[in-house]
């Protein structure tokens, strides 16, 4: 019999990385709407009282980029200024450029197109790089992802629930979770630890928050089965989460590429997901290897 541990993290949408993440869809987004024939490579830094939206973008649309970053902001729940960063009153620059004519060459016309190889209308669209990507799929969840990540995730999704509701109302959206599993022969036997990090309001203790992310957070998530007695919450380890999001710490887009996809499970090729059109095989390479893993293990063949 072989035992073994994994550990997984997710974080929520409040955290600065995940900030970035979501400011660079929510531009690709717009963009697309608008010129499904864009090419979008939109990255995003934050910092304190300052978002820097950068990358190479060609289009015919008009978009008010600085009105989708602060839209993007205020759907997380960064509207008042006494969580260090509000949506209304911090510092948008925009510095976006064309994609290189260089690059547009191969993906305005691929290289059978070029080289005269017949090809239908949806091979005539080539890469606009190289890169590595990697599929994985596996039987532990409904969802066919492997259980650590799925329920990090899980556990990210009920804080911000329980914030945006009201139901937990101290909490503020910069957060972490992480879960560990012990698995006996390659199976999933129990979690052995859970890890949840949440920003909160100053005026709230410990025990409180310790006693509502397990009641409000943890129980509700992670199947009774998986937990025991052995089981062991760490809820904010450090004592205190008031100074969070991108006061406290700068993010980048690309920086939760593992949290992104597998939670370690499997391989990655390094190529972030987040702003970028169909055209970068980073993003689209990787759903179609994805897609491509979950239904051979759906299939019962691995």
């Amino acid at each position: 019999m072989r035992r073994f541990l994994f550990t997984s993290e997710s974080v929520t949408e409040g955290h600065p990385d995940k900030i970035c993440d979501q400011i660079s869809d929510s531009v690709l987004d717009s963009i697309l709407a608008r010129d499904p024939q864009a090419r979008v490579a939109c990255e995003t830094a934050i910092t304190t009282g300052l978002v820097l939206v950068m990358g190479e973008i060609t289009t015919s649309a008009q978009v008010d980029v600085s009105k989708v970053v602060r839209q993007s902001i205020a759907d997380i729940g960064y509207t008042d200024s006494s969580y260090g960063f509000d949506a209304a009153t911090c510092g948008v620059i925009v510095a976006l450029n064309e994609q290189s004519p260089d690059i547009a060459l191969g993906v305005n016309r691929a290289l059978e197109v070029r080289s005269g190889a017949d090809s239908d209308p949806y091979e005539h669209v080539g890469a606009g790089d190289q890169g590595l990507v990697f599929g994985y799929a596996a039987q532990e969840t409904p969802e066919l992802m492997p259980l650590p990540i799925s329920l990090a995730h899980s556990l990210a999704r009920q804080l911000a629930r329980v914030r945006k509701s009201g139901e937990v109302c101290y909490l503020r959206p910069d957060g972490k979770t992480q879960v560990t599993v012990e698995y006996v022969d390659h199976i999933p036997a129990r979690v052995t630890a859970v890890v949840v990090s949440t920003q909160h309001d100053p005026d709230v203790n410990q025990e409180t928050i310790t006693r509502d992310v397990i009641e409000k957070v943890i129980e509700p998530v992670i199947p009774a089965r998986l937990l025991d007695k052995q089981t062991r919450f760490l809820i904010n380890p450090t004592g205190r989460f008031v100074m969070g999001g991108p006061m406290a710490d700068a993010g980048l887009t690309g920086r939760k590429i593992i949290v992104d996809t597998y939670g370690g499970s499997g391989r990655h090729g390094g190529g972030a997901l987040s702003g970028k059109d169909p055209t970068k095989v980073d993003r689209s390479g990787a759903y179609a290897a994805r897609h491509a893993a979950k239904n051979v293990v759906a299939a019962g063949l691995a």
